[in-house]
């Protein structure tokens, strides 16, 4: 009796996997995103699953040799930063970011750095032409002998050409446009992302060539194609910015090589992205100090960053009030709002609240309530606060304000960028030319307006 095949149904959004055909997919929301999977992409599957499920004798780990990580620098501290200390011999790194932000812009111009060293480097376009790519290399300063440039969407000629030349590092540009002849279906498919990026590791790995693969990201910010994508690569970089200003971030989500907390801060200039110099006045300015803006100290990996904080609290005409934050947590914006109404007496129920974090940052961490605090009621009671103080603090839900971690650090980024006061819980030990205000509880502050 004949076996009976089985049905495999994929999410073309997400990888998510069913044996029945679903409408809309459990894991992302997508509808109509489910088709069926050929006997060849079933097989693709299988061989990428050995990956994690093929079993080997366990070792004590005292009997286990330690890897001796080697790097070599792309001649720029802000991306060599984010890697760990350089790139290391056989990774695969995945590099995300919104269509414009100068994702290619960026690695055109570390291969050209890396060529400038000696080694030999692949850039395989799928999207433009060697002139295209040669006329951005121009403006670039990134024209050398040791740079090859390869336009070419199938997996099998891109081997073919690495197997050509001992090539040390390899860029695709990128992994969507790229399809393999062993399957049927269109490139930029879950079945196609995951076959060339099983063959694009395994090709790292044996010939110890470093491999950068660009990524297209979804509408909620995730990388296109299935999960396992960020499971098989060693590092995960998603780069951010607005086209329209001259900044860009590079952030670590996964590095098997380095710690994720670190940023590169990079500048779009005439001649393409450069490291940002002097990087605390991008982020604010000393200008006439305004109600609603005040300063705040944040850590990013082991840079300390000053930002402005921007407050706007107006009359709200509406039942429920807007609240609205950009570069800081709307939730934790709506419980420093209830704090102040039951601590302060503010009447902000009958206010919309707006917070922005100047120059496109994150804040990821707590330290800047404090200053959030105190650029809504600056902005509430249009009192400027001046440009040479900064608050620092986290705010507990009792009121408390409680210390941060890396307060030294701080207190000296602040005072190297002429800041003479700072507004905190607890003084450091160490002797900083700053002078120091301790407050323990919200309403304590509001002597200091």
């Amino acid at each position: 009796m004949a076996k009976k095949k089985s049905n495999i149904f994929e999410c073309q959004h997400c990888g998510e996997q069913s044996q029945r055909w679903l409408g809309k997919c459990p894991s992302c929301g997508g509808w109509d995103s489910f088709v069926e999977l050929s006997t060849e992409q079933q097989e693709v599957i299988k061989k990428t699953a050995k990956l994690s499920t093929e079993t080997s004798k366990a070792t004590p780990i005292t009997q286990v040799m330690q890897d001796n990580i080697t790097r070599f620098s792309t001649s720029n501290e802000e991306f060599d930063l984010v890697l760990g200390g350089g790139v290391v011999p056989g990774s695969l790194t995945l590099i995300g970011g919104s269509p414009g932000v100068g994702k290619s812009t960026l690695l055109l111009k570390i291969a050209g750095n890396i060529a400038k060293t000696g080694k030999k480097v692949l850039y395989v376009s799928g999207e433009e032409s060697a002139g295209q790519i040669k006329m951005r290399a121009t403006r670039l300063e990134a024209n050398e002998d040791n740079l090859f440039l390869l336009s070419e969407i199938s997996l099998e000629s891109i081997n073919d050409e690495l197997l050509r030349q001992d090539y040390e590092v390899a860029i695709i540009d990128s992994i969507q446009t790229i399809y393999s002849n062993n399957l049927t279906s269109a490139p930029g498919s879950v079945s196609q992302v995951r076959e060339i990026t099983f063959e694009l590791m395994r090709k790292a790995k044996e010939s110890e060539i470093a491999m950068f693969i660009i990524g297209h990201i979804t509408k909620d910010g995730s990388i296109a194609g299935p999960r396992v994508l960020e499971h098989m690569v060693d590092t995960v970089l998603y780069f951010e910015g607005e086209s329209s200003k001259e900044l860009r971030m590079l952030r670590g989500f996964k590095n098997r090589f380095g710690s994720t907390s670190e940023i590169g801060i990079f500048e779009m200039t005439q001649n393409g992205l450069e490291s940002a110099k002097d990087i605390n006045r991008k982020f604010f300015t000393n200008t006439k100090p305004q109600s609603g803006s005040c300063l705040t100290v944040a850590i990013e990996g082991s840079r300390a960053l000053i930002l402005e904080v921007q407050a706007l609290v107006s009359d709200s005409n509406h039942p429920n009030p807007k609240r609205s934050a950009t570069g800081f947590d709307t939730n934790r914006l709506n419980m420093l709002l209830a704090l102040l109404e039951k601590k302060l007496d503010l009447p902000l129920n009958q206010y919309d609240v707006f917070i922005n974090i100047s120059g496109g940052t994150k804040v990821k961490e707590s330290s800047c309530d404090l200053a959030v605090i105190a650029a809504i009621i600056s902005s509430f009671r249009d009192r400027p606060i001046s440009k040479e103080s900064v608050f620092i603090g986290e705010v507990s839900l009792t009121g408390e304000i409680k210390d941060v971690h890396g307060m030294e650090n701080r207190l000296k980024e602040a005072s190297s960028q002429g800041i003479t006061k700072a507004i905190i819980s607890t003084k450091p030990k160490a002797k900083i030319n700053i002078k120091l205000f301790e407050v323990e509880e919200v309403p304590k502050m509001l002597e200091l307006f």
